[in-house]
């Protein structure tokens, strides 16, 4: 092939990968002008800070906020310790030809392609079934049923669930892009493998780490489907007292909004101002987790 033909083609790639990166970017912005413009009228104190009323045709979304934020905070400190530790197994402390590891790799990617309705049904059948109902039978008197029914704990296990594979392979991408002298280095000095791990590595992949909680965060705070069945309620103007309470949810209220409601009109004001609320909500906890990984990666690079 030519000079000339080589550059054609080059020229032809980098047109059509732009263009593909154009139109991604495009739709994106269509749809969050579409949500702006029709539920940005709506936004109010009032609507930010009540809870809804008139068949849900007139108040707020206050209790859909606080149980989404508590339900993504919860479902966070959840999946980032078990998806760390197992990440640290995989790339640390299995042996390269571990049968093992290589079962728990396949679990992670088979766990990844699991339709998020199954985990609804999973956290229902074990944690609510099996292990709420468990608890009551061993702490509760007869016939009171506290733990094993539909709670703001039970959902956030399972989103935690569906969200695991997200922090293992971010963890275990991070945990690699640390270079092997660094371990080397470490370990000629006389270090434990236990403090290569907490002085060398952990310290180097934390930025890494936070990406898997960004995204695990992004996923989980819109699923509505793993917590149908495990602690969502449809109308609930109370916020949770405890973790064992149901909750209102953002993602399942526009749900209601667009399949439940009499008058359609009436309530598409609201739902668009819902979907707002719902993306101003993902933003703003991925920016926190942003900014945390943003400070700690300054910090490793003064640090070095």
């Amino acid at each position: 092939m030519s000079l000339t033909s080589r550059k054609a083609v080059g020229a032809a790639m980098t047109g059509v990968t732009g263009a593909a990166a154009f139109l991604i970017v495009l739709m994106l912005g269509f749809i969050l002008w579409d949500v702006v413009a029709g539920g940005w009228t709506r936004i109010s104190l009032e609507f930010l800070t009540q809870a809804p009323s008139e068949g849900m045709t007139e108040g707020g979304i206050f209790p859909a906020i606080y149980g989404t934020a508590i339900l993504t905070l919860l479902m966070t400190v959840a999946v980032l310790p078990v998806g760390v530790l197992t990440a640290i197994f995989l790339h640390e402390y299995a042996p390269k030809d571990s049968r093992l590891a290589g079962l728990v790799r396949i679990a992670v990617q088979n766990l990844a392609g699991v339709p998020s309705i199954v985990f609804g049904l999973f956290g229902l059948g074990f944690f609510i079934q099996f292990v709420g109902s468990g608890l009551d039978r061993g702490l509760s008197a007869e016939g009171v049923l506290r733990y094993g029914q539909p709670a703001l704990i039970w959902a956030a296990l399972t989103l935690a669930v569906l969200t695991l594979p997200v922090v293992i392979v971010s963890t275990e991408e991070a945990l690699r892009s640390v270079p092997q002298e660094w371990r080397d280095a470490s370990l000629a000095l006389g270090a434990t493998k236990s403090q290569t791990l907490a002085r060398v590595i952990l310290p180097s992949a934390v930025p890494g780490i936070l990406t898997g909680a960004i995204l695990a965060v992004a996923r989980g705070a819109g699923e509505v489907a793993p917590i149908l069945f495990t602690g969502v309620a449809y109308f609930l103007p109370d916020l949770p007292g405890t973790v064992f309470s149901q909750f209102m949810h953002l993602g399942y209220h526009v749900y209601v909004l667009a399949t439940q409601s009499t008058d359609v009109e009436a309530t598409k004001p609201l739902l668009y101002a819902t979907v707002l609320v719902l993306l101003a909500l993902t933003f703003l906890l991925n920016l926190i987790a942003i900014v945390l990984r943003i400070r700690v990666r300054r910090a490793a690079a003064a640090g070095h």
